[in-house]
């Protein structure tokens, strides 16, 4: 399953999965014809849909309707739980990627439906009717990063995702790849859709989340994005995801200041 990209695993009625990850074992761009709703006990990880990302962990699971491409990002070792659901049978007509409220009983009634499997159909009928009352969805803002296609504005965008703290201008940059600045602004802006600036900042608030989502502090966090201080970084998060990192995981025993994304 790692490795390959764009494949299809269907799997069959009241599928329970739990799934161990270590770190940097991405699971590549695939989907099932079942929805799919998905959590991490412990640990944390992100899940791509697109040009959008979600964080996945113990406060909040993420809901996929069948037949949308997503990849799996482990961003520590985690058990990445998911329960499948064919579409015909399930009440939700959710028809985009949905943050769930793991908290309160959700979750262990995820684990309660995964010790189940498929062996007491009458049983299993039971908790999901609970698990279709219990529901929530939450409601999270989204940062795309979407990538240049243009070889010298993709590998400034590639060399800015593998280190958000790179803090060199579009002059550095053009210097490195044999292109203006002018040029390199005008390839970002065409491709992507926002400016260099605003496309680094994109990029570095969604390298801060799986970040803020393991606990670290947002001193910590900013610092390893490329913010000077704090105060910067929350202002950037602020201005672009509309609350602060802090109320983003709020109630989620996060680590103080959290915020979460997709792109």
């Amino acid at each position: 399953m790692i490795g390959e990209t764009h494949f299809t695993i269907d799997y069959p009625a009241f599928a329970s999965v739990v799934v161990p990850l270590e770190a940097g074992a991405d699971v590549s761009s695939h989907n099932h014809p079942q929805h799919q709703l998905t959590w991490a006990p412990s640990g944390l990880l992100t899940m791509e849909i697109g040009s959008f990302r979600w964080v996945v962990q113990r406060s909040r699971a993420l809901w996929i309707p069948g037949g949308v491409d997503h990849a799996v990002i482990p961003n520590s070792s985690v058990a990445m739980l998911s329960l499948y659901f064919e579409p015909a049978d399930c009440p939700l007509r959710w028809d985009a990627p949905t943050v769930v409220d793991a908290t309160g009983l959700l979750g262990p009634l995820l684990l309660h439906l995964t010790d189940i499997g498929a062996h007491s159909e009458e049983h299993r009928a039971r908790v999901t009717a609970v698990l279709w009352d219990i529901m929530k969805p939450i409601s999270v803002a989204t940062i795309p990063t979407i990538l240049p296609t243009d070889p010298l504005a993709l590998h400034v965008a590639l060399a800015i995702k593998q280190d958000p703290a790179d803090a060199r201008d579009l002059e550095d940059w053009g210097r490195e790849v044999g292109a203006s600045p002018r040029t390199l602004s005008r390839r970002f802006r065409a491709e992507t859709g926002v400016s260099f600036a605003s496309w680094r900042t994109y990029e570095r608030l969604n390298a801060a989340l799986p970040l803020l989502g393991m606990g670290q502090p947002i001193s910590r966090v900013a610092r390893a994005v490329g913010y000077g201080t704090a105060s910067a970084f929350i202002t950037a998060f602020r201005r672009e995801i509309g609350t602060t990192p802090a109320a983003y995981f709020g109630g989620s025993g996060a680590v103080p200041g959290h915020t979460e994304a997709g792109s």
